[in-house]
């Protein structure tokens, strides 16, 4: 009869003590479970095949015991607030978009506590049309039908101070909103006069238009693109080389409208970040394996400043190599 109370505390302890390690024993989640969440975009998009090559090269890293899941999101100012709210572990996000979220500026309810784990590939991004179209420069978008990015996206981050730079405002044109694929739908049945795509060079969107059309990269204004590039920390220039696309011809002199970032919540447990950045860094002939934008993990691009700060467990790997130096 003694013995019941005993028991029955034992039972107690070992119940508590299976709950307090089902939580994570007090430490942070995502390290502990081991399951860890990645935001993308949708797909068509370079954000979306990038993405799965990050979670496959990671989840190919046996002794880290975790399993990534790459979520198809609709893209970055989807993953920024998922991330605040936990629902993420770590998200692609565009420099620009991520640049006013943490500002909490520009439409933004609040300021997001996010932060840069490496910068990845430049977001080539163009206004995109069919030969003969009648839309040769960015002027001709008014009084046009023209896509300028998915729904939700975020795109006008970026897009409307590179109309503005070029005399151009939404109120000149009828904007809609699509999916990068569906945008090239649109060019090719005529519902669209242009479409805003882009993403790391090669674009799967883009190669789809020149396999199955006649197109025109709309060039940029070279005194437009000079203010931009001057004005804001995550606008630089950038080329798409020729022969990158069907039928290209020549080299496309554009712009990186904010490159692609691998980004995580400020609280983020420094060493669960720190061991992602070594893998992804270590291992970055395997992305490269998977898509061209890999070569973007590289000593000089990955520390880039596009106006995010860098997570402390970032940053504790970069100096570990000697290649961060700020």
């Amino acid at each position: 009869m003694k013995r019941a109370p005993r028991l029955s505390c034992l039972v107690l302890v070992t119940l508590v003590t299976l709950v307090a390690a089902a939580c994570g024993g007090g430490q942070s989640g995502a390290s502990d479970r081991g399951f860890l969440s990645f935001g993308t975009a949708p797909p068509g998009g370079a954000f979306f095949v990038v993405g799965g090559a990050l979670t496959e090269v990671l989840n190919a890293q046996a002794g880290e015991g975790w399993k990534v899941t790459a979520e198809a999101t609709s893209g970055s100012q989807e993953n920024i607030r998922r991330l605040a709210t936990g629902e993420l572990d770590f998200a692609l996000s565009n420099a620009a978009i991520t640049y006013f979220a943490g500002r909490g500026t520009e439409g933004w309810d609040r300021a997001y506590p996010v932060r840069t784990v490496m910068t990845l590939a430049p977001n080539v991004a163009l206004f995109l049309t069919k030969v003969n179209s009648g839309v040769t420069r960015i002027t001709d978008l008014k009084g046009k039908r023209v896509v300028i990015g998915p729904a939700g996206a975020g795109f006008e981050y970026f897009v409307q101070p590179l109309l503005a730079a070029h005399g151009v405002t939404y109120a000149d044109f009828t904007p809609l909103n699509a999916t990068q694929s569906a945008a090239v739908d649109m060019l090719a049945d005529g519902s669209a006069a242009a479409s805003f795509i882009g993403g790391a060079v090669p674009t799967a969107s883009i190669s789809q238009a020149a396999a199955s059309m006649d197109i025109l990269f709309v060039p940029f204004d070279e005194a437009a693109v000079e203010r931009l590039v001057k004005e804001y920390i995550f606008f630089d220039r950038a080329t798409i080389p020729a022969n990158t696309y069907r039928n290209q011809a020549d080299e496309f002199h554009g712009l990186d409208v904010g490159s692609m970032h691998l980004i995580t919540s400020a609280d983020q447990d420094d060493d669960l970040v720190y061991r992602v950045t070594k893998a992804l860094y270590e291992n970055r002939e395997q992305v490269v394996a998977r898509h061209a934008a890999g070569a973007a993990i590289n000593p000089k691009n990955v520390v880039r400043d596009t106006g995010t700060g860098f997570h402390p467990g970032a940053i504790r790997f970069y100096r570990e190599i000697g290649i961060w130096t700020k």
